[in-house]
């Protein structure tokens, strides 16, 4: 006979969810307070759970806090095969796919979020920057250098450092939108839409070859 399940005890795909929405609120509590002010019990509260069931998770608050950040990241992060998946022959359309999904995924609620948090907290946790560089920026770059070097290869465009072309593509393109809505600007869609495909033309002027 099978064995029943203790009444109240909770599946596991439940408690993982709970776990889940604790570190949500966690975050929550910490962009509302800053780190030094924010507790575990403004958090427990938050969360509708024990201070014992948090401490039985977490052994202290910098733990916690930054399991809550790698939430964030987690939530923000751009799958490489999406990337992967917008890659067409017509590179003025590669990178403006790539330059929308990008800046969707930074100025969306999580990367929003993510920005805030460290912004206010990387000081105190400087290790942060480096998780959010390795798991989301510098794949990003890596594949952008690839698809320039393909290109480069073929004779379309002349570029001696890919990397470096990446970065600067992911500035001009991503990086001042991106700073904008941090600080609240609001363009509309076709407004994005314009600047975006001036930022590709402007760097795709900069890497196509000269002409005698």
């Amino acid at each position: 006979m099978a064995r029943v399940r203790q009444a109240g005890r909770p599946t596991r795909e439940q408690a993982a969810q709970r776990h889940l929405e604790l570190l949500d609120r966690a975050l929550e509590v910490f962009l509302d307070n800053g780190f030094e002010r924010a507790t575990i019990e403004a958090i427990a509260t938050a969360a509708g759970m024990a201070k014992r069931t948090i401490y039985s998770l977490y052994p202290d608050k910098s733990a916690l806090f930054e399991a809550a950040v790698q939430r964030a990241v987690d939530r923000w992060l751009v799958p490489i095969e999406t990337l992967r998946a917008a890659e067409t022959d017509d590179l003025e359309e590669t990178l403006l796919a790539i330059g929308r999904i990008r800046l969707a995924g930074i100025t969306s609620p999580a990367g929003i979020a993510l920005q805030r948090i460290l912004n206010a907290e990387g000081n105190r946790f400087p290790q942060l920057f480096r998780l959010v560089y390795e798991q989301g920026t510098l794949p990003a770059m890596t594949f952008i250098a690839e698809v320039l070097t393909r290109h480069a290869e073929a004779g379309a465009i002349e570029i001696d450092d890919p990397e470096v072309a990446g970065t600067a593509f992911l500035s001009m393109v991503v990086g001042g939108p991106a700073t904008g809505a941090l600080w609240g600007v609001a363009w509309t869609p076709d407004d994005l839409d314009k600047r975006m495909r001036a930022f590709v033309r402007l760097f795709l002027d900069g890497v196509r070859p000269r002409r005698p």
